[in-house]
């Protein structure tokens, strides 16, 4: 929420439900049974807000801390014990209820609300709330793998919501964001303005968000079904899309209850340093001499180029050890109030440009350069955290590093050129967007250099391919599809 936004009391209220998405049983959100086609007595542009903060509070707290974990950028502390769990691999349903409540009911209820509402002249906010709506199924999918989809949100006529195929979720999500596109360009509409807390109404923002989201999705389905994503990106390059120009991202504030989500958790738990830097990732940035390293973690008090890390779980061997924590970069230093206004990255600027990278490199229907656009993602990470443009090409202009330039030129293979440029995704998206490096992960196998868990309580090279359903699901749904384990893939995975 920006600054400029928090004297107004409507939506200090609207912040005060949506982050009690994350502490409380949040009852006064709309329930996954409540009945979205009679909606309550606003406006959508008073409710499109709560939509979006409501993704910034999943994206940028339970999600963002299990992906980074997942991904291997953030660790447990070895003198804290809140997140062990995690690097077990050992999460339960109970874990998950907030996260599910969370996205159906105050991300999609909300967006249904909007939808459903009779309120004249209001198609644009209506677009933007099928983008998001898109936006909150990718996640739960994405997250869950078969999820509620076409009973989900319609009130008490299906209180058991039926479960359905993660292909299906993906057709509804292609279907909601051309819905939304489609909306996006009614003359007639009102614009919601700076009720609209991610791109203040801007409707060529939300087309160019829409548009990279669809991209970001046939992606992400390219390797179970590659001709259909073919199709459906040729498609969307058909139409002279824009594409993010800049990063899809929720500003905060440091006024109370308006602060970044992560910070927010930190505090609830006294400010306990819990996370600190993986080997898996701080020893690549250190082999390709990534001076990122010093932006994303903490360097050791009176040296500012030593970055300490410990293998990933490895917390029971380095009781007492001092290891680089996340920066304040990221929001993730708990002692550091300059978290507490830090985005969350609904999508950031670079990984724009690496998903337009991979869609040429594959010929999947992407019509730009592969090496500009390589450059371009490289290089807006940079500029994200503080650096220049003349670091990144430094940087991947080294000849000598596995994932550089060079190495991009010399790939013979249009999988060989993927590997490259999605292990640079990984790299730009460290602290910002875990869960999305832990999707991408998940999908193509790169990085390549990611280990179980030295606390893993799964076994051998087990590690989590999804997270287990909320435990709410398994004592209210009688539709629940009983506990899948985390070691299953979801649908989109392929052995490639």
């Amino acid at each position: 929420m920006r600054t400029k936004d928090i004297i107004n009391p409507k939506k200090l209220l609207i912040l005060a439900l949506v982050f009690a998405v994350g502490f409380s049983s949040c009852k006064k959100f709309l329930d996954i049974n409540q009945n979205p086609n009679n909606p309550e007595s606003t406006t959508p542009d008073l409710l499109l807000p709560t939509v979006e903060l409501a993704v910034g509070q999943i994206v940028g707290n339970s999600f963002q801390i299990n992906g980074n974990f997942y991904a291997q950028y953030w660790t447990q502390n070895p003198n804290a014990p809140q997140y062990k769990i995690i690097d077990q691999y050992g999460q339960k349903g109970t874990n998950f209820d907030v996260s599910w409540r969370g996205i159906y009911r105050s991300i999609l209820g909300n967006a249904q609300l909007i939808i459903n509402n009779k309120t004249p002249n209001t198609e644009q906010t209506k677009g933007m709330a099928y983008i998001l709506k898109a936006y909150g199924f990718q996640l739960a999918t994405d997250g869950f793998g078969d999820v509620p989809l076409s009973q989900a949100l319609q009130g008490v006529e299906f209180r058991s919501p039926k479960y359905e195929a993660q292909s299906l979720v993906y057709d509804s999500i292609f279907n909601y964001i051309d819905k939304g596109l489609a909306l996006l360009k009614t003359t007639t509409s009102n614009n919601p303005g700076n009720q609209d807390v991610i791109f203040q109404g801007d409707l060529d923002k939300w087309a160019a968000f829409g548009n990279t989201l669809k991209l970001r999705a046939y992606l992400r389905i390219s390797y179970k079904d590659q001709a259909r994503a073919k199709a459906g990106i040729m498609a969307i390059y058909a139409g002279n899309p824009t594409f993010l120009n800049q990063d899809a991202s929720i500003q905060y504030s440091s006024v109370g209850g308006n602060e970044n989500p992560l910070y927010n958790e930190m505090v609830a738990l006294n400010k306990t340093p819990n996370l600190v830097a993986s080997s898996s990732a701080v020893d690549a940035f250190k082999a390709s001499n990534d001076q990122r390293q010093f932006k994303y973690y903490d360097s050791l008090k009176n040296n500012s180029h030593i970055i300490t890390s410990i293998p990933q779980g490895s917390y029971l061997a380095n009781l007492n050890k001092t290891v680089s924590q996340p920066s304040v970069t990221v929001g993730a230093n708990p002692n550091n109030p300059a978290s507490a206004v830090v985005p969350v990255k609904l999508m950031s600027l670079s990984e724009s440009k690496f998903l337009q990278a991979e869609a040429a490199a594959r010929s999947l229907g992407g019509t730009g350069d592969v090496t500009t656009l390589f450059k371009a993602g490289i290089e807006a990470s940079f500029v994200a955290v503080g650096l220049q443009v003349s670091d990144a090409v430094s940087y991947y202009n080294q000849a000598t590093i596995p994932y550089g330039l060079t190495a991009l030129t010399a790939a013979a293979t249009p999988e060989a050129k993927t590997q490259i440029i999605i292990t640079q995704k990984y790299f730009a998206m460290c602290g910002f967007q875990g869960f999305e490096a832990w999707t991408e992960y998940r999908r193509t196998g790169y990085p390549n250099f990611l280990v179980p868990s030295k606390a893993s309580l799964l076994g051998g090279t087990l590690m989590p391919q999804r997270f287990v359903y909320a435990d709410s699901e398994a004592t209210t749904n009688q539709n629940y599809p009983g506990t899948v384990a985390v070691t299953v893939p979801v649908w989109w995975q392929t052995t490639k």
